[in-house]
């Protein structure tokens, strides 16, 4: 559990225990279909880790946790697995479950010193269907202020999708994995974001159609890392052509490299 010594409107206390278990309602696809790769077939490849990998974007977990000595104890309660950017599972306005994912940064690209590119996702998960936005099938823009504002829109060929958060509390300073450091405090988070979330249909002259999802919480967990940060951080991502068209090839990536070592595990490690 994260220490949060230096906020000052949490407490820290010296224990805390758990024990709980959660079933998955949510991982990475539609819910009776196989589940994807988050990075795409490529993640396969070690020259790409940390590669990006949502374990269970939602669940519902029943046990209890204790805080100081003070039990808490919940049953079939929304929750996730992963430390992401933006990310709700709590909504008012839908029924069933829905689960958002969304994260982003800047990805240093292979063999290049010091050339990065921006790399960012958006996933939500509705009524068993998987609604993707990643570069190869489309584009993501943010706005992210350094802090307490988060303005999120991608798009494919399909479906559009728009966020919006914000926080009024002045976030928990959490360490965070570094190059040049270590574990360092590098990243600030919160669990009591106000969030909107609309998800479209898209036309066929490319403009918002159906509304699929129009929601609301007030307990989306907010993220942003890295820096420093001067400024606002406006950015838009895509991909070329060919690599999109390559990246969206059903490629069974266990068949197709049969020996177990050649296949490198996804972790994820992304902030917005």
């Amino acid at each position: 559990m994260a220490r949060a010594a230096l906020s000052t409107y949490v407490q820290t206390v010296k224990t805390a225990r758990w024990e709980y278990s959660t079933r998955p309602v949510y991982g990475w696809g539609d819910v009776k279909s196989k589940q994807k790769s988050t990075a795409g077939w490529l993640a396969a490849f070690p020259v790409f880790e940390p590669h990006w990998q949502i374990c269970m974007a939602g669940g519902l977990s029943t046990g209890w946790i204790e805080w100081d000595g003070e039990r808490f104890e919940f049953e079939n309660a929304p929750s996730y697995s992963e430390k992401i950017g933006v990310q709700c599972n709590v909504f008012k306005g839908a029924s069933g479950e829905v689960a958002l994912t969304a994260a982003g940064g800047l990805r240093q690209l292979a063999g290049l010193a010091d050339n990065y590119e921006n790399a960012a996702l958006v996933g939500v998960h509705y009524g068993g269907n998987f609604y993707e936005f990643v570069p190869w099938n489309g584009t993501v823009s943010w706005e992210i202020s350094q802090w307490g504002y988060w303005h999120i829109s991608a798009e494919n060929n399909q479906n559009m999708v728009e966020l919006v958060a914000t926080a009024e509390e002045p976030g928990t300073p959490l360490r965070a994995p570094t190059l040049e450091a270590g574990l360092v405090t590098a990243c600030k988070d919160t669990c009591y974001g106000d969030l909107t979330l609309q998800l479209w249909e898209k036309t066929s002259d490319g403009k918002k159609g159906k509304l699929i999802l129009e929601v609301t919480s007030n307990m989306a967990a907010l993220e942003v890392g890295g820096g420093p940060w001067f400024s606002t951080w406006k950015g838009t991502t895509s991909m070329p052509e060919l690599l999109s068209s390559a990246l969206q090839v059903p490629i069974d990536v266990e068949n197709f490299f049969p020996v177990p070592f050649l296949l490198v595990h996804n972790r994820s490690g992304t902030s917005l």
